[in-house]
């Protein structure tokens, strides 16, 4: 790959001035209005938005269950799905749709799934903010090879391998092992030792988690129990999983991606998307800028940020009389102690925010846009909401106290950790100056322990950890911001940037990552494993 271009490309970047990891005006423009990245554009001519109903993903029913443990089965295939009004895209998917069905499952029952690949290419699954064993966590070169392949020795599989082994600066294969890499059958286990939340699954792939998020392969997984079971939130059809991402689209409806493999055996972007790709058209749950009727009730809205690189500022238009139109009741890790209330929320890539919007606060027959305040154009409009005039019986409410909340106690802590999230002279997109090399560990935390973490960043990085949720501490050695509060596992850091978590690590020692959500910078090497003793 182009991997010399890419390095020379700049000094490297020291702080928010600084911008040699940049190539063009646009992006450096893009950076000091919070957004990283750089736009991708259609080809195709684009809809007028409100005219797609929301869809919402089909719940995935278990093949089996006994006792203790509910049996799933998903295949990995490539569809032709209808996006854009009248055209045909090819998308990878989970079981044929995007976004792919919807697992619902119930903390402390164990959830087995069972993956097939049927996609030209090797996959990897990942449950973000899954409380898993090493195993089944998505390490990600525990490959499912294609079935076309047959073998484990597909050489496609292998090549890929290859590629990223080169991008890392090793010698071919050098420090790989191969030894989880199966057949086009995975089985994974979740023991389900976590508390109610929204979680999401998808493409892990070392080097190509960007292309194959983009193409298709994400999906919900809701966690259910007796505390948030027992509480008056909104539930049935007034609890809304909506998966925000964006793409941009050829003519003929084709998915546009700037990767510099089409076949995607070598893993990376071409030089000016290095930063991260942006896409032209918001969607929804798969559907380009929907609209939804609602009642004048309240509505919980799971949101997830599935985009790659884009950076929503998500608010209300109208704003109901008074503010506060978005009332926070949980994030990645589940249920707040007690609800936020605010007039906007900023969501990074792979964040979750569980909000509550009351529609009775508005007038019957309302239009209510869900925009994106760090958009442009029409990347400004997210979706649509319209109130209907009809007479509905609400019984919902918002508790002032939500869930139980252990708080992590700093004065605990066994030792202090640091990781710089930065852009390197010679290595590219980096932690502690290091690109990623698969079973080379930053860290060995003791199973039982508390950590302190501590992320700092040169440019725009949105820090994800797995196996364990985490608190944050502080920002910039002041209080956690407004959008900090409960457990974590994915916290945005803006340019020049510090921010402590605290971590415990339960449950499950092995091998477990921790990298950078900017999809772009991760396939670039910004991952770094630690290993739980």
């Amino acid at each position: 790959m182009n991997r010399r271009r890419f390095l020379g490309i700049g000094a490297a970047a020291v702080g928010a001035g600084a911008l040699g990891a940049f190539a063009v005006p646009a992006a450096a423009r893009l950076l000091t209005e919070g957004q990283p990245g750089l736009l991708l554009s259609s080809a195709v001519e684009l809809p007028e938005a409100f005219q797609v109903p929301l869809p919402l993903p089909p719940v995935l029913r278990p093949v089996r269950s006994d006792g203790s443990t509910d049996y799933y089965e998903i295949t990995q295939q490539v569809a032709r799905l209808e996006i854009l009004p009248g055209l045909r895209t090819e998308a990878w998917t989970y079981g044929g749709s995007y976004p792919g069905p919807t697992l619902a499952v119930r903390a402390g029952r164990e959830t087995v799934v069972r993956h097939r690949n049927e996609l030209p290419v090797p996959s990897v699954v990942h449950l973000h903010g899954g409380h898993t064993p090493a195993d089944s966590d998505g390490y990600p070169i525990d490959l499912i090879l294609p079935a076309a392949s047959g073998r484990s020795g597909d050489a496609k599989g292998h090549a890929a391998m290859a590629g990223m082994a080169g991008m890392a600066g090793m010698e071919h294969g050098a420090g790989l092992t191969l030894a989880r890499t199966t057949n086009s059958d995975r089985t994974y286990t979740y023991p389900g030792r976590q508390r109610a939340a929204t979680l999401w699954y998808h493409d892990h792939r070392m080097g190509f988690t960007g292309p194959g998020i983009w193409r298709g392969l994400s999906g919900f997984h809701l966690v259910h129990d007796d505390e948030e079971d027992a509480l008056p939130l909104p539930r049935g059809d007034r609890d809304l999983p909506l998966m925000l991402a964006d793409r941009a689209f050829a003519e003929d409806g084709s998915l546009r991606y700037p990767a510099i493999d089409p076949a995607l055996t070598v893993p990376g972007v071409t030089d000016e998307y290095m930063n991260g790709v942006l896409g032209d058209v918001l969607l929804v749950n798969g559907a380009p800028w929907p609209r939804l009727d609602v009642d004048r009730a309240r509505y919980r809205l799971r949101l997830l940020n599935a985009s790659n690189a884009r950076l929503y500022r998500l608010e209300l238009d109208p704003q109901p009389a008074g503010g506060d139109a978005l009332v926070q009741i949980g994030g990645d890790g589940g249920l707040l102690e007690a609800p936020v209330a605010h007039d906007a929320v900023e969501i990074a890539p792979a964040e979750r925010f569980d909000l509550v919007v009351d529609f009775s606060r508005y007038p019957p027959g309302t239009s209510v846009r869900l925009m994106n305040r760090f958009g442009s154009e029409r990347t400004a409009e997210v979706m649509r909401f319209d109130v209907s005039s009809r007479p509905v019986q609400d019984d919902s409410a918002v508790p002032e106290r939500l869930a139980a909340f252990e708080r992590l106690d700093p004065a605990a802590a066994a030792t202090t950790r640091t990781f710089g999230f930065r852009r390197s002279r010679n290595d590219g997109w980096t932690i502690n100056g290091r690109p990623y090399v698969p079973g080379r560990a930053l860290a060995s935390p003791a199973l039982g322990t508390t950590e302190i973490w501590r992320f700092f960043t040169d440019l725009h990085h949105p820090v994800h950890l797995h196996l364990d949720h985490f608190q944050v501490l502080s920002r910039n050695r002041r209080q956690p911001g407004p959008y900090d509060a409960g457990w974590k596992d994915t916290v945005d850091l803006r340019p020049t940037e510090a921010v402590e978590v605290l971590v415990r690590f339960t449950d499950y020692p092995g091998a477990y990552m921790l990298h950078c959500h900017n999809l772009e910078h991760e396939d670039m090497a910004m991952m770094a494993d630690f290993v739980v003793e």
